[in-house]
């Protein structure tokens, strides 16, 4: 049985800046590509069987730059619609809703291109992106490179974990995770890994 691996994609201004970047498609800055050809090692004896990215440029890129070659893109992985918070920090969003905090308190409407989405919205992607790989497992690594919050919630559905439960686990920009198995229940093999 294969692993899953994911990639977060490469560091972006906006991810820089601490913005939440959700649906809109910032390109990696350079120190963004520089992290995504820094993978190249450690994925360099990698034969996946199905590489997938998010739609977002900045997820592709990332996989291409790493020395992936990406055979279909998923848009059930791009990141959280964040709605109305498209592009604010959390801190700018305090200021007007003391101690909001994404994973509790959830986003508002925004406009048509930015509607917003619950995290039970953004696990229920997740499931159907790993109802769909699963099966892949059988004959081998499969590779997702996508974004933080969405794979951090993919991370909660593969331990079977409420979908908000994905707070629980940080991740960086530019790194590897894998989910696996031990001895027939889902684990984390290993998380928020730097390039070397």
């Amino acid at each position: 049985m294969g692993e899953l691996i994911i990639l977060r994609h490469g560091e972006t201004e906006w991810s820089r800046d601490l913005r939440h970047t959700g649906r809109t498609d910032i390109p990696l800055t350079a120190r963004g590509e520089e992290q995504a050809r820094a993978l190249v090692p450690a994925l360099s004896e990698l034969r996946p069987v199905r590489v997938v990215a998010s739609p977002a440029e900045r997820a592709r890129r990332t996989a291409v730059l790493a020395g992936l070659t990406v055979e279909q893109t998923d848009p059930d992985l791009w990141e959280w619609d964040y709605g109305g918070y498209e592009g604010i920090t959390s801190t700018t969003i305090r200021e007007t809703r003391p101690g909001w905090y994404l994973w509790d308190d959830g986003v508002i409407p925004g406009d048509s291109a930015h509607p917003g989405e619950t995290v039970g919205q953004v696990g229920k992607r997740a499931d159907d992106v790993l109802g769909r790989v699963r099966p892949l497992l059988a004959e081998g690594d499969v590779v997702l490179v996508a974004h933080g919050h969405v794979l951090r919630v993919l991370t909660a559905r593969w331990l079977g974990l409420d979908p908000a439960e994905g707070r629980l686990f940080a991740l960086a920009t530019g790194t590897v995770s894998t989910l696996g198995a031990e001895h027939g229940r889902p684990v984390i093999t290993s998380w928020n890994v730097p390039p070397k």
